[in-house]
């Protein structure tokens, strides 16, 4: 019975859920969505990955590299170097590795990293002032261009190009200005208040300024003229974006990426060095095993004894043992008087009775002096050995 009620409930609950199966299947509408995960991990590696794809479909050769150590390896003529980087790590002799590379015909384009210092006289952008060109705040501009008030797109920057009838427009970081204080520039290109491209002939070569690269990294550059501009100015040349002039060092890396093994491997060392330091003194030699004999045991017992109780037990103790050997010597010793005890004891030992009157004797309660001491247990101890 109970075998055909559990069938009829499993029967029910499977009736039930398919019914409700068939309801949500007739009421479910089927809809298609993009689901955005972001930008892929080359992307997050390469800011400008989506600039040297955009240059390669120009049908432009593009690499990219990490270091100035590639520049010997560059054919000057119809190539295009462009420093995105930092280059705050560049030294002296790296600019003239640079400038001379350019000088042979290369195109060269970097980023102005630093403001100019009027009371200085310099920038700290050593390539920047080997250029000659001054970086400014726009904030710090006095005279904006006349026609600035009628620029109906003040925070875009305008490239006007002969034959054209519009400019091309650019997303450049309005904040900063170039200033071309010896009239080098060639060309350039402006946003309402400020100058944020210059370009300058250089021997064969030629030296494209910017004020920013942001405008090619991935989120900008397929905004407005962005990637054009980028193609116009690498234009009939192979491309080698350059993104860092100065590796990270060893430590530097470890500190990034191994944080942890480094606070481990400082601890060991200190663990290390205090295992191995100077103690605060000279070390105990070991004993050696020949050391450990009887009369030293019996030396330290003597010692311990005279720190804890005293002269008066030591004397006790011999006196002790010396009626002991009396006792077995001569029967009934105990029975006799004071008296004839010491006429027994001068008997078997041979000593006068007032020697052993006062070796026997009860000791005066203050404290014999070492000499004192000594004599009074030698002759204790030449009684006890008479017996």
């Amino acid at each position: 019975m109970n075998r055909r009620l559990w069938l009829v409930a499993g029967a029910c609950i499977a009736v039930l859920l398919g019914a409700l199966s068939f309801y949500l299947y007739s009421k479910a509408t089927p809809y298609s969505a993009e689901i955005d995960h972001g930008p892929s991990p080359e992307a997050q590696a390469n800011p400008y990955l989506a600039a040297e794809h955009f240059l390669r479909k120009q049908g432009l050769s593009v690499s990219h590299a990490n270091g100035l150590d590639v520049l010997p390896t560059l054919e000057p003529r119809q190539h295009s170097l462009l420093l995105l980087g930092d280059r705050s790590g560049m030294t002296p002799r790296q600019i003239d590795q640079l400038l001379n590379w350019t000088r042979a015909g290369g195109r060269l384009l970097f980023v102005a990293e630093s403001i100019w210092d009027e009371k200085l006289g310099q920038s700290h952008d050593l390539l920047l002032d080997r250029v000659q060109i001054h970086q400014l705040l726009s904030q710090d501009l006095k005279d904006l261009p006349p026609d600035a008030g009628k620029d109906p797109y003040p925070n875009l920057t305008k490239l006007y190009l002969e034959d054209e009838n519009a400019p091309a427009y650019a997303t450049f970081d309005t904040a900063f200005h170039l200033e071309d204080p010896k009239n080098l520039a060639q060309a350039w290109a402006n946003s309402g208040k400020a100058t944020h491209m210059m370009q300058l002939n250089h021997g064969l070569g030629s030296i494209i300024v910017v004020t920013d690269a942001d405008l090619w990294k991935n989120p900008a550059i397929d905004q407005y003229d962005n990637a054009w501009l980028l193609w116009y100015l690498s234009a009939d040349t192979n491309v080698t974006l350059l993104f860092n002039t100065d590796h990270d060092n060893l430590l530097t890396l470890l500190l990034r990426y191994f944080p942890q093994a480094l606070v481990a491997l400082v601890a060991l060392i200190l663990l290390g060095l205090w295992h191995v330091g100077v103690r605060q003194g000279p070390l105990i030699a070991p004993a050696p095993s020949a050391r450990r004999q009887l009369q030293e045991h019996l030396r330290a017992s003597a010692d311990f004894m005279w720190r804890r109780t005293g002269q008066a037990s030591l004397l006790q103790a011999l006196q002790q043992d010396i009626l002991r050997r009396v006792r077995r010597r001569h029967p009934g010793f105990d029975q006799l008087g004071v008296a004839e005890q010491w006429l027994v004891l001068a008997r078997l030992t041979g000593h006068p009775t007032r020697a052993i009157s006062q070796a026997m004797g009860p000791r005066p309660k203050q404290r014999l002096s070492s000499v004192e001491f000594s004599r009074q247990v030698a002759h204790l101890q030449s009684l006890r050995n008479a017996i």
